[in-house]
């Protein structure tokens, strides 16, 4: 595949045509996992929160948008998903206290259900950081040591860095104190392994993603001697 170097915006007065597709995709599918992660599932003999089923997707998406966009463009969308995350966590908060109708009885299991949710956001809070921001740095200095090439296994390393970080810090916030450490441990091991794997197996499918939107963007961003910083308001990185 031929390598390009990124068009400034300044220089492409339409924008990237799709990533904004890309980031809200990568938006929603960490809003739906932090919602549905509250219910804990048995799969094919692993024990984890239910947004395994979609939560891996943010990671995929955040591959996409670092190897088509960079570092620097992922970041604020990084940083655009906690902002919603904390939204939908206040937003879940006001719900469960407001006074329910007197003809609705089912005020106890929905507090019981987004009652729970804020501290699932706050774990993610600090997970999502630090996972999200591993895979996108590991993405891109490898893509820069690779010279573009290799995707696979930039893509799996990556994953396999940021999803592990942050199941290890996701479950420990999330759930220390609510289940045994034993079973802790079983929940990270489980949920990092089904993670990885579900990367693997929707590989193909990303690898057809990356090149059409490189063909269609026009655009294969290296981030060449940039600094790595996470702050929003930086202006160099």
């Amino acid at each position: 595949m031929t390598h390009l170097e990124t068009r400034p915006l300044s220089e492409n007065p339409a924008g990237y045509r799709y990533f904004h597709i890309v980031a809200m995709i990568f938006v929603a599918s960490l809003l739906i996992a932090n919602t549905v992660a509250v219910k804990i599932i048995t799969f094919a003999g692993f024990t984890l929160p239910a947004g395994i089923i979609v939560f891996p997707v943010a990671y995929i998406f955040g591959d996409v948008l670092t190897e088509i966009y960079g570092f620097r463009r992922t970041r604020s969308v990084i940083w655009c998903g906690f902002a919603c995350l904390a939204g939908m966590a206040f937003l879940y908060w006001i719900a469960t206290i407001l006074p329910a109708a007197p003809f609705w009885t089912d005020s106890e299991p929905f507090a019981r259900m987004l009652g729970f949710v804020p501290r699932i956001v706050f774990a993610s809070f600090v997970a999502y950081l630090v996972g999200e921001f591993l895979n996108s740095v590991v993405l891109s200095r490898l893509k820069v040591k690779t010279e573009g090439k290799h995707f696979w296994m930039r893509a799996l390393a990556s994953t396999a860095i940021g999803e592990g970080a942050d199941s290890i810090v996701f479950n420990t916030v999330a759930f220390a104190f609510v289940f045994p450490w034993k079973v802790l441990g079983v929940i990270m091991l489980s949920g990092w392994v089904l993670k990885c794997l579900y990367e693997v197996i929707a590989l193909p499918i990303t690898y057809v993603i990356v090149g059409w939107l490189k063909r269609a963007e026009g655009i294969d961003t290296f981030d060449r001697d940039i600094t790595y910083s996470v702050l929003p308001t930086a202006t160099k990185a």
